[in-house]
């Protein structure tokens, strides 16, 4: 009798049945308030009526047209769609289906555009589990280990996690930022170096926005040495931070190369790279492509997730009920020494617990994160230390949805913590 892989642990003990808007229903009909959103995948909500219905059309019609063999009009909609909400001058796009996926497409464009090798990341941050992402992820041991040697021709530089450091913002953002013009000048020439890689908010490794100066003197840097700047906006793209896409927090950042996944359709596999077409056209013959990349349904589920982030201002109500969302946990979290830090941007809220001395604690975080799924509240962790539990609620998110969750949460730490 085959079984699942062992190794597949759930975060929660959900079997879910169906799901609705902002819900998830277990097999008994249970209903839990779902703030995974499918770790950002649910953007529009589970099974929002123009994303099953654009589906169930494509379904019917055409379920794959290979993109290298033929063209479909599914995909040539949401390629000028898309070019309604890309910054201005990134005009060429190229689909697959995982972030990693991506991640992989657009270290191969940055090498090939430029001509030259190494990728640097930042630590804590998480671009995938594939040899060549996981090769620029630093957010957990559990990514890298038992699968030496990595990919060559990366580097790390220090990401400016101030509260980590007990550092204001603009001193962790001068620490990170000297310490990647040191590596530029010794380990990492900068004559060398194709792309830098960062999330605008750091994902698995603890959500922390990254601050505008960081992203800001990153662009300066890169427009200095010739190097290309690489946006992961698999977890932060398409709404979820309240702006379009991520970087625009800092004002006068564009990415040469920008990455999405997750939220682009609504649960069904679909990921892409966008870029300058003078950038995309360095790429070498052949470099891009893939079987099931830009799938027919995928696309059309993506359309209509488009036509619903923008018709519904789901945009705007991600910063709306995020800050509510922000400001409900930091009332919640007062007098409670076991967090010791509450921070979020948009719909990403990180709530990081600490023991007596400050130090990350896991096992608190675990706890509390199982004491929320019994509240009928689904949460994630993360960060290095798996002390980190985090809140993603889909975008249709309600203020009253929030005013139950921040409910559930109060409970919840009550039940776990006293």
């Amino acid at each position: 009798m085959a079984q699942l892989s062992p190794l597949l642990k759930q975060a929660t003990p959900v079997q879910a049945a169906r799901g609705e808007g902002v819900y998830l229903y277990d097999t008994e009909d249970r209903r839990f308030l779902d703030f995974t959103a499918g770790i950002g995948v649910t953007s529009t909500g589970h099974c929002h009526p123009d994303v099953v219905q654009a589906a169930q059309e494509q379904v019917g019609t055409l379920i794959h047209g290979q993109y290298t063999t033929v063209m479909h009009q599914p995909l040539l909609k949401l390629v000028e769609a898309m070019g309604e909400v890309l910054p201005d001058g990134i005009d060429s796009v190229f689909f697959t289906n995982s972030g990693s996926e991506a991640v992989e497409a657009s270290v191969r464009l940055a090498r090939q555009a430029t001509g030259r090798q190494i990728v640097m990341a930042f630590d804590g941050g998480f671009h995938g589990r594939t040899m060549g992402a996981g090769a620029l992820t630093t957010s957990g041991a559990k990514i890298r280990a038992g699968i030496g040697p990595m990919m060559g021709g990366v580097a790390f530089a220090p990401f400016p996690y101030a509260y980590r450091h007990g550092w204001t913002e603009e001193q962790a953002v001068a620490f990170a930022l000297n310490e990647l013009d040191r590596q530029l000048a010794s380990t990492a020439p900068a004559s060398d170096v194709a792309a830098f890689i960062v999330e605008p908010v750091l994902g698995e490794g603890g959500y922390v926005p990254t601050p505008a100066a960081f992203l800001q003197g990153l662009r300066e840097r890169a427009d200095r040495h010739g190097i290309l700047l690489i946006a992961d906006e698999v977890q932060t793209g398409y709404g979820r931070t309240g702006k379009f896409w991520g970087h625009q927090h800092a004002e006068g950042v564009v990415p040469d190369i920008i990455v999405t996944a997750k939220g682009l359709a609504s649960g069904f596999p679909l990921s892409a790279i966008a870029a300058p077409k003078a950038i995309m056209e360095k790429a070498w013959p052949g470099s891009q492509g893939g079987t099931y990349g830009g799938n027919a349904v995928a696309c059309a589920a993506a359309l209509a997730t488009l036509e619903v982030v923008q018709g519904e201002n789901l945009v705007e109500n991600a910063r709306v009920q995020g800050e509510k969302l922000v400001a409900g946990v930091r009332e919640i979290a007062q007098n409670r020494p076991a967090i010791g830090d509450v921070r979020g941007r948009g719909l990403m809220v990180g709530i990081e617990f600490v023991d007596a001395e400050g130090k990350p604690d896991g096992a608190t975080a675990a706890k509390v994160h199982a004491a929320a799924a019994a509240q009928g509240l689904l949460l994630l962790t993360c960060g290095v230390y798996g002390n980190v539990v985090r809140m993603i609620p889909p975008l249709v998110v309600t203020a009253e949805q929030v005013d139950e969750g921040l409910a559930l949460w109060a409970k919840t730490l009550d039940e776990a913590l006293g």
